[in-house]
């Protein structure tokens, strides 16, 4: 069996991070809210797709400087150790609030990373939201992923995107040749 992969759940709050996390595990691990901030530190499930085993991690959402809290430091620690931990990140975001300045500061953020980014917009429940959604193309992404994480529309074709692009990695990495160093 291939190696368990990681996708870390990245994002600003009340995106639906913990929802996904939840739909993704299926088990009602992470508390779900409405009050920003209720998930602080990273939170780790499990699941298996296509005979992949798969860690899902759930974090906390970053705030923009004026809603800190003194919480903020310590959640944003446990974000980065989480994307430094994930072989693919999902960035999610969510249609109803649109594309924000914070989005655009975490994409920023996250292209530093070197790794792999997939965009989520969340919260797409019909062909209202579906019209709405050209704007998070500003993100500077190829593809965004129209999910409902709450309806589990959209994830799975979200998480075979996932393993799509954690194959790839693993494929160029086995093509890089080795280099016998001779010593005489």
């Amino acid at each position: 069996m291939a190696k368990k992969i990681t996708i870390a759940l990245v994002g600003r709050p009340n995106v639906g991070k913990s929802s996904l996390f939840n739909r993704l595990i299926k088990k009602r691990k992470a508390i779900v809210d409405a009050t920003p901030g209720v998930t602080r530190d990273r939170l780790y499930g499990e699941m298996e797709w296509e005979g992949r085993a798969i860690a899902i991690v759930d974090t906390g959402g970053f705030l923009p400087p004026d809603e800190a809290t003194p919480i903020l430091p310590q959640v944003i620690i446990q974000c980065q150790k989480a994307i430094v931990e994930a072989d693919v990140i999902i960035f999610m975001t969510d249609v109803r609030t649109g594309l924000t300045p914070i989005d655009v500061e975490i994409m920023k953020y996250l292209r530093k990373t070197q790794k792999p980014v997939l965009c989520a917009v969340n919260k797409v429940d019909g062909e209202k939201q579906l019209q709405d959604l050209s704007e998070f193309y500003a993100l500077g992404v190829e593809k965004i992923w129209p999910i409902s994480a709450i309806h589990g529309h959209g994830i799975y074709e979200l998480i075979d995107e996932a393993l799509t692009l954690v194959s790839a990695e693993e494929t160029k990495e086995e093509k890089i040749p080795s280099m016998a160093i001779k010593v005489a």
